[in-house]
């Protein structure tokens, strides 16, 4: 078990810079690729595209995340388990969801699942500290720890010959926790410095902020990862009640990607997170936000360039025809903003209209900018287009294919492929739903762009960073 560190992802706001800005590299590249698509009644962004090297096209879904008889779904001591059996490499994941999320926590006891499941790395029943550690290191397994707003996860990386030494240790940090108070005061210290740290990085600051606004009143606006109050407040034995209550086995959903077999799987669950309580939990969708309307904060920091954030609330995952339609048509997006305002203009480095792959989905907005009334002047503009304008079919086509390229090529690892059917199976009910994926997202045509434009991409609730003498309150309120 490696000691508590604040990588990308792992806390909502709070990750290295470095992590961020390869994020950000990342998010650019796409944005270049999809900068392509045009709308009927505008000019071409080619010179978006001018200097990107030609990329490979997939017609087809890679063969690992078509549908196969290698994946198999069925339960174990109340534990549903989702089995794909790959044979490509000698890796296998096994993530563990605990399902619910902020839906589970409060504003008092906001982070108790990351610390608590951070600090059994630090000591269970059967292994103790030294103990993990030494096996672990020489094993070279990993196990990782991420709070989110819909469910936590604890991720093994083993291959198939270490799998059942490495489960054992894996398996025993959700079963029998000793949460040592030492390692309990030594994490929550580290947890409690990193989120403090956020108001030092301004797009920390930035997403922190913009989250809780876009959802106030509501789960999602419960940092998963927790506050200074919170995290400070956190006993020992808040976090041994909350393991009695909270950890049972209906609330775990298993998905384990590698060359382990069902008869494998169903021992070594059986036999250790199989004794845990069932449980009464239920997954059901969340609530809709209540709140609706526009909205801004602001946060004044003299800074090189200002930061801006901000979301709009989109359909939930169950709705299929407007979650895929939103999905592609913040990619669309994404393409005209990098186009117009870095390519065109050099109004800025960094421009992005992000999608929230969540229950509840959500399209957003994020810019840094020297000139912020005049970028959102532009990004207003943009969104108006898209809502008025029937892009075409063919520049239609050919992005979809390029975001079905990219997203695949995200999604080969064993890893990503578990999240990616435990995803389809908590938000659409069944894994094989990631299996249409492909033919959900062909079906969108230009008419659903602009009639999801229309409907969801209004009332965005934003976040500032920056020097506030640069911005007016009503360039960031008319959308």
């Amino acid at each position: 078990m490696t000691p508590f560190t604040s990588p990308s992802g792992m806390l909502r706001g709070v990750g290295s810079h470095g992590a961020r800005k390869a994020g950000r590299a990342m998010r650019m590249a796409t944005s270049i690729a999809l900068g392509s698509v045009l709308l009927a009644t505008t000019a071409p962004t080619a010179d978006a595209l001018q200097n990107q090297p030609p990329r490979a096209v997939l017609t087809t879904a890679p063969a690992r995340l078509r549908a196969d008889s290698g994946t198999v779904s069925y339960e174990v001591a109340g534990i549903r388990v989702i089995n794909r059996y790959v044979t490509a490499n000698e890796v296998v994941a096994a993530n563990m969801y605990l399902l619910g999320g902020t839906r589970q926590l409060t504003d008092a006891n906001a982070g108790i699942e990351q610390l608590l499941l951070e600090v059994s790395g630090y000591g269970t029943a059967k292994y103790p500290r030294e103990t993990l550690r030494r096996r672990m290191a020489a094993l070279g397994s990993t196990i990782e720890v991420a709070a989110g707003v819909d469910w936590t996860r604890i991720g093994l990386r083993a291959t198939s010959a270490t799998f059942d030494s490495t489960w054992a240790m894996f398996a025993d940090r959700l079963v029998a926790p000793t949460l040592d108070s030492g390692a309990v005061e030594l994490i929550r210290a580290q947890i409690f410095a990193a989120v403090r740290q956020r108001r030092d990085d301004p797009d920390a600051l930035l997403s922190y902020l913009a989250d809780s606004i876009a959802y106030v009143g509501h789960p999602y606006s419960i940092d998963p990862i927790g506050t200074e109050r919170s995290i400070a407040a956190l006993t020992r034995g808040d976090l041994v009640r909350y393991h009695a209550k909270q950890f049972n086995t209906s609330r775990m959903l298993l998905v384990v990607v590698g060359q382990v077999d069902r008869a494998r799987i169903e021992r070594l669950v059986r036999t250790t997170l199989g004794t845990l309580p069932r449980g009464q939990y239920t997954w059901t969708a969340p609530p809709q936000p209540a709140v609706r309307g526009d909205a801004l904060v602001i946060e004044h920091r003299v800074l090189p360039t200002n930061y801006i954030m901000g979301f709009f609330h989109g359909p939930a995952s169950s709705n299929t025809r407007d979650y895929y339609a939103l999905r592609v048509a913040t990619a669309v997006l994404s393409g005209r903003l990098f186009g117009e305002i870095r390519s065109r203009r050099n109004l800025t480095y960094a421009v992005n209209a992000p999608f929230h792959e969540r229950a509840l989905s959500a399209g957003g907005i994020y810019v840094t900018t020297v000139s912020p009334d005049l970028t959102m002047g532009l990004i207003r503009e943009e969104i108006e287009s898209l809502q008025s304008d029937v892009i075409t079919r063919q520049g239609l086509s050919e992005l979809v294919q390029q975001f079905i390229t990219e997203y695949f090529l995200n999604n080969e690892t064993n890893a990503a492929q578990a999240d990616f059917l435990a995803r389809a199976q908590v938000y659409q009910g069944d894994y094989r739903a990631g299996e249409r994926f492909v033919d959900e997202l062909r079906k969108v045509g230009p008419d659903d762009i602009r009639r999801v434009a229309r409907l969801y991409l209004r009332d965005a609730r934003f976040a500032y960073v920056g020097d506030s003498t640069k911005i007016s309150r009503a360039a960031l309120t008319r959308f």
